[in-house]
C-alpha cells in the first residue's frame, strides 16, 4: 500500500510531459547521426527525475498554501493529496523530491563529462522546475509560471535530447520543442481552472487567476491550436515533411477545446477536456517523432 502511495506522490503518469520532448529532439539527431540508446534512455532518466522532483517540491510548497482549501478536486488536478490523506508527512515528500534530483545531478554530472553543455541546460531545467514552486520567487504566483513550464518542458528539452545524441545543439532543435511546450502548457493551463477559487484565496495569482475563467479560456484554445500552427512553421522552415504526422492529433484537440469550452467552470464536467489534452500531448509527441524516425530510415 505504501507503494502505491509513493508512486501516487511522483505523478508518475504525467512525467509524459518531460520523455516526449527528449524523445522528440533525440529522433530529430538521429536524422543526421546513429541513434545512440545509452545516452538517450540518461536523458530520459535525467530528465524524469528533475520532472519528479519538481512535482514533489510543488506538492511540499502547495501543502502550506491552496491544497489544504482545494475541495474543487480532478484527477488530474488539486496536486497527489498524498500529504492532505495522511499518505505521506510533509517532510517525506521533501525528501523525495531532494532524492530525484540527487538523481538527475548524478546524471548530469556524468553527462557533462561527456557533453559540457549538458550541466547549463540541467542547471536550467531544475531552476525553472523548483523555482516555480518555492518562496520567495515561487514564479506560479508571478504569472511567470506557465511561460517557465513552456520553456522547460519544450525547447529545453528538446535542445538536450538532441544535444545528446548528436554532440551538438542547433537554433532548429530548440523551436523543434514550440508544439509539445504549448501543448504541456496547455495542461497546466487548463488544470489551473478547477483550481481556481483555492488559487485565488491562497495569493497565488497564476495566469488564469489574473486573467478570469471567462478571458483564460482563449489561451487555452489559443495553446492548442498554437501547438499545430507550430508544426506546420517547423516543416515550412525546413523539418522533414513526415512531422507532419502529428497533425494526426488534431481531432483529440479539437474534441479536447470543444468539451473545455463547455465545462470550463465545472470542475467535474472539465475532467475529460483534461485528459484529451494530455492525450494530445502524447500523440503530437508520438506521431511527430515518428515521422523524424522514418525520414532518417535508410532508402
Amino acid at each position: 500500500m505504501k507503494a502505491k502511495t509513493y508512486f501516487k506522490a511522483l505523478r508518475a503518469p504525467f512525467l509524459s510531459g518531460s520523455v516526449m520532448p527528449v524523445l522528440l529532439g533525440a529522433a530529430w539527431a538521429n536524422v543526421s547521426a546513429s541513434f545512440h540508446w545509452p545516452h538517450f534512455i540518461l536523458a530520459v532518466i535525467g530528465v524524469a527525475a528533475l520532472h519528479s522532483g519538481a512535482n514533489l517540491i510543488n506538492d511540499w510548497a502547495d501543502a502550506r498554501g491552496s491544497d489544504p482549501i482545494n475541495v474543487r478536486l480532478t484527477p488530474f488536478s488539486g496536486g497527489s493529496r498524498v500529504i492532505q490523506d495522511d499518505g505521506l508527512a510533509a517532510e517525506t515528500v521533501l525528501k523525495m523530491s531532494m532524492l530525484c534530483y540527487a538523481t538527475a545531478l548524478a546524471v548530469g554530472l556524468y553527462m557533462t563529462l561527456l557533453y559540457p553543455w549538458v550541466g547549463l541546460l540541467g542547471v536550467l531545467g531544475f531552476l525553472l522546475g523548483f523555482l516555480y514552486s518555492v518562496n520567495p520567487f515561487h514564479l506560479m504566483s508571478r504569472g511567470l509560471g506557465e511561460a517557465g513550464i513552456f520553456f522547460a518542458f519544450g525547447p529545453l528539452v528538446t535542445l538536450g535530447g538532441y544535444y545528446v545524441i548528436a554532440g551538438h545543439m542547433t537554433w532548429g532543435a530548440f523551436f523543434l520543442g514550440a508544439p509539445l511546450g504549448c501543448l504541456i502548457t496547455a495542461v497546466v493551463w487548463i488544470n489551473e481552472f478547477p483550481d481556481f477559487q483555492a488559487d485565488s484565496a491562497s495569493g497565488k495569482h497564476n495566469l488564469v487567476v489574473r486573467l478570469g475563467m471567462e478571458r483564460a479560456r482563449f489561451v487555452y484554445a489559443g495553446l492548442m491550436a498554437g501547438a499545430f500552427v507550430s508544426l506546420l512553421l517547423l516543416v515550412a522552415a525546413g523539418f522533414p515533411a513526415a512531422m507532419l504526422l502529428g497533425l494526426l492529433a488534431t481531432p483529440l484537440a479539437a474534441k479536447a477545446v470543444r468539451i473545455f469550452w463547455r465545462n470550463y467552470a465545472d470542475h467535474e464536467g472539465i475532467v475529460p477536456a483534461q485528459a484529451l489534452t494530455i492525450q494530445t500531448q502524447l500523440a503530437v509527441g508520438g506521431l511527430s517523432s515518428l515521422g523524424l524516425l522514418l525520414a532518417a530510415w535508410p532508402g
